[in-house]
């Protein structure tokens, strides 16, 4: 039995030796470096000189046996391995900080900014929603609401300038997750006096008509799901940057556009179009709410994404 214990310490005792050599404190200046990817300002967010924070980066090199991060114009780029290890260290820097003392998320006294992108036209049908109920249960919390997706916006959910983000389709690295808050009915708006169209359409319908869409180079663009096709893309001929947009163009013209039945029934009388069933099964988008893993164990950042998803799914 002695043997056998003396065994297992033999095996622990690498790992543990390497453990207790590792400076601790390395790691949240990791942190501050990839989310500010710039030394003098993670320096500054720190409290510490820039020198100690370089001499902390070079420490970190040798620890992890890569390069890290890499010069790249004022800044600094992180490597593949870094961008690997941000994900892993946040959440465990954060298992630590909520067990301190005084960690624990207080809506009802927390002055904290959480910062949301909606896509079109979920910002229509969620963002006041989302406001006024963050205002009832959490009165001093500062919600910054973004309509709109640019195409930076994986850089930007991974360094939390953007903390959530609520669109039509899901993140494809497994460094974001996803999850599904409801499923919109889709439907062909036309205008009302439309010549060719009345309360029902056909494949060859979809085809022969123009489309309007939401501008199909835009990250989370609303329609590109529907027009992967070459033959449905040879029908698009008008791009614009939201859905109303595109609503409006097909309420003065004899053009159609896929979109979400809630809100061609929402402008029918404005607009004076209307909504058409779609022919086949695939009539349907589901609506996802998604963040980076980083954030995972971030209490506020928990309560965050429950009351999004509760104002997401009203009773």
């Amino acid at each position: 039995m002695a043997e056998y214990d003396s065994e297992i310490a033999m095996v622990k005792e690498p790992a543990d030796i390497h453990l207790r050599s590792v400076d601790l404190n390395l790691l949240t200046v990791f942190d501050a470096v990839m989310q500010m990817q710039n030394i003098t300002r993670a320096a500054n967010s720190l409290g510490m000189s820039q020198p100690a924070v370089s001499n902390a980066v070079a420490r970190l090199k040798v620890m992890f046996n890569d390069e890290l991060f890499v010069r790249c114009g004022r800044g600094i780029q992180p490597t593949m391995r870094a961008r690997q290890l941000f994900g892993p260290v946040r959440q465990a820097l954060q298992l630590v900080q909520n067990e301190l003392p005084g960690s624990e998320f207080e809506p009802l006294t927390s002055t904290r900014a959480f910062s949301l992108s909606l896509c079109s036209p979920l910002d229509l049908r969620l963002g006041a929603g989302i406001i006024n109920h963050v205002k009832q249960i959490a009165p001093q919390l500062n919600l910054q609401i973004k309509s709109y997706i640019n195409n930076n916006i994986e850089r930007q959910l991974r360094y939390q300038d953007v903390e959530f983000v609520i669109g039509y389709s899901r993140f494809e690295s497994a460094e974001f997750r996803s999850l599904a808050m409801f499923d919109d009915e889709l439907v062909l708006a036309v205008a009302q006096a439309h010549p060719r169209i009345g309360e029902e359409v056909t494949p060859e319908h979809m085809l022969a008509e123009k489309h309007a869409a939401v501008s199909l180079e835009s990250f989370g663009s609303f329609s590109k799901p529907f027009y992967l096709d070459e033959p449905m893309l040879r029908a698009v001929t008008q791009q614009c940057t939201d859905l109303y947009s595109v609503l409006n163009m097909v309420s003065q013209t004899e053009m159609v556009a896929i979109a979400p039945a809630w809100l061609v029934r929402q402008q029918t009388e404005a607009l004076k179009i209307k909504a058409v069933p779609l022919c086949g099964n695939d009539n349907k988008a589901t609506c996802y709410l998604s963040w980076h893993e980083s954030s995972e164990r971030d209490k506020g950042h928990q309560w965050m994404k429950s009351v999004l998803i509760e104002a997401g799914n009203p009773k």
